[in-house]
């Protein structure tokens, strides 16, 4: 076998293969002789037809299927000969496959990058220096409880917190306009669900008030009719809800958090600091791993394998279909989440994501990091902590090994950031909690 490997440019490679033609012959005689011994050739037995009849019904498949052969045969004992490895599947081209000449194919693929790691004893970390406060408790607990708010008729003017009840139709130049109206519609005010010049205009109003508002739709807005336009809606208020929201020390509500009413709301505040504590713990180190990595990849640009980056995509795509909440996920074809949600909005993150992938792994190489364990039955464990059945949710864990790899993977990389923040330049940077959890702002509630 002659192998001999070629560089047209960056991290793209040709082999090329000949194999003699001898290898060809053999691999289709042993072809066409399988085929002899199931062929059932009209007027011979089965495995009696002559050659000649058998290469005239047989031989293009069997050709055919002996290149096949040969391919899968030589392909890795030629990759091994020419010293590189390959980033994904490659594209086999058959150049030459004439009955008694030699075989000829070229295998054309990616290498992974040749990672020389540099700037990592020049990282520099602004570390958040948070403190939980009484006022952070305070914000947690309103929160809780309006999660568990009832509303109930009132006589008064709508305002900002209260549901409503309505019937409306929307105008623009006086004609109604599709899906501009709604009957025994139910909107939260102030909470942004619905047109925010609609919710403004409700404000103020009471029960039976027949009213008109006047709605800027903004130029980005998702029907592409209505982008740029003014419209005039036609509102008639039925009801208007007031929200109540339950006495910090009800025990109902304290019981609904897994508090004991004897505790009371000590209890509560006690729960909720731990809660939050763990929070800001976790965002705290996201904080950091997020500037570790675009500090790794501001430092060491590499060029990524196109065919990683195309194995990435539709991870993404499942992930973002997921965090949509698209159900039957299973019956979706890749052609139909494609349309949905097209790979070409996620190919800047996944190459990110790939060129972060390979730079990890050189530092776990280089600084020959070696998963820990120990902090992976930790991580079970703290997950565990938070169920009602903790013996049963670790059972679960160590009983599936997709979901011990992930946390097995997690683990790593955080021994990763912090062998990189070992050795950078730490600064504190005191920040409210507010500002470190924002967007989240505290929503979560607590664990059970």
């Amino acid at each position: 076998m002659e192998v001999t490997l070629q560089t047209p440019g960056g991290l793209r490679r040709e082999l090329h293969v000949r194999l003699p033609a001898e290898r060809l012959n053999d691999a289709f005689n042993a072809r066409l002789k399988r085929m002899a011994a199931r062929a059932k050739v009209p007027g011979f037995r089965p495995g009696k037809a002559p050659r000649k009849v058998l290469e005239q019904q047989y031989g293009d498949a069997a050709r055919f299927d002996a290149i096949n052969d040969l391919v899968n045969e030589t392909y890795p004992a030629a990759v091994q000969q020419s010293g590189v490895t390959p980033a994904g599947q490659p594209q086999i081209d058959i150049t030459t496959e004439k009955a008694g000449e030699p075989l000829e194919y070229v295998a054309k693929f990616e290498v992974y990058p040749e990672i020389t790691l540099s700037g990592l004893e020049g990282i520099v970390i602004e570390k958040p220096d948070v403190a939980v406060s009484d006022a952070d408790v305070d914000r947690l607990i309103d929160n809780l409880r309006r999660a568990k708010r009832s509303f109930s008729p009132v006589q008064r003017a709508a305002e900002k917190g209260d549901n409503v009840i309505i019937d409306f139709v929307g105008k623009i130049d006086g004609e109604a306009f599709d899906g501009g109206s709604g009957s025994d519609v139910k909107v939260e005010l102030g909470e942004g669900r619905f047109l925010p010049d609609l919710e403004k205009g409700i404000e103020g109003h009471a029960a039976g008030d027949n009213f008109t508002v006047n709605v800027d739709f903004p130029d980005d807005y998702g029907a592409e009719q209505l982008r740029g336009k003014q419209a005039q809606f036609d509102v008639n208020l039925k009801q208007v809800e007031g929200a109540e929201m339950p006495d910090v020390a009800d025990p109902e509500f304290l019981s609904s958090h897994q508090i004991d009413p004897e505790g009371g709301v000590a209890s509560l505040r006690e729960k909720c600091h731990a809660a939050l504590v763990k929070q800001r713990d976790k965002a705290i180190r996201n904080n950091v791993k997020q500037q570790v990595m675009e500090a790794l990849l501001k430092a060491n640009e590499i060029e990524v394998p196109d065919a990683l980056v195309s194995d990435e995509l539709p991870r993404m795509q499942q992930e973002a279909a997921q965090r949509m909440g698209l159900q039957n996920l299973e019956k979706i074809s890749p052609e139909q989440l494609d349309q949905m949600l097209p790979a070409s909005l996620f190919e800047p993150q996944a190459k990110r994501r790939v060129a972060l992938g390979l730079l990890v792994g050189e530092v776990i190489k280089t600084r020959e990091i070696k998963l820990d364990a120990e902090r992976v039955n930790t991580e079970i464990d703290q997950i565990a902590a938070d169920y009602d059945t903790p013996e049963q949710v670790k059972q679960f864990y160590r009983a599936r090994p997709d979901l011990l790899q992930g946390l097995r993977a997690m683990v790593l990389e955080e021994q990763v950031v912090e062998s990189l923040v070992a050795s950078a330049t730490v600064n504190s940077m005191t920040r409210s909690l507010d500002e470190l959890l924002r967007p989240q702002q505290q929503q979560q509630g607590l664990p059970g």
